[in-house]
């Protein structure tokens, strides 16, 4: 496989394959957002246990930071402006399970895996992305 492959515009089933993986990570991210807006007990009491404020108004407020990110990875012309921003905030979720010695597969490198999920769904849907940041295998 050659850099040049990923230049063409994706196949169908790369692009339906680059929609589930977004609408999959979109789904999470709405609910995460939702459970902190409320915010259900579990949102303060793991808050509590990573060293955050455990405070309505702060669950409340990572609650919008991440319904914006998922709101700008959602629409397709902000997608790429949403992923930088998750990228971000999930960068930040890495380093406190990291700081509180969390388990490393589970709680640590789940920022990185939803991390893998966005960016890999817009390198399925976009050539120009392709094209930027080729692949060789």
């Amino acid at each position: 496989m050659q850099a040049s492959d990923f230049s063409e515009a994706p196949g169908r089933s790369a692009k339906i394959a680059g929609w589930v993986l977004s609408g999959l990570l979109i789904t999470f991210l709405l609910f995460d957002g939702a459970i902190k807006l409320v915010p259900l007990e579990v949102v303060l009491d793991t808050s509590r246990a990573l060293g955050l404020p455990a405070d309505i108004a702060s669950a409340r407020i990572l609650g919008v930071l991440t319904l914006a990110c998922a709101l700008l990875y959602a629409i397709p012309r902000t997608s790429i402006l949403g992923a930088i921003l998750l990228t971000g905030y999930l960068g930040g979720a890495i380093a406190t399970h990291y700081r509180l010695g969390n388990p490393l597969f589970s709680h640590t490198l789940f920022g990185l895996y939803l991390g893998l999920v966005a960016w890999g769904g817009l390198y399925l849907r976009f050539p120009w992305l392709r094209r930027m940041l080729p692949v060789v295998l």
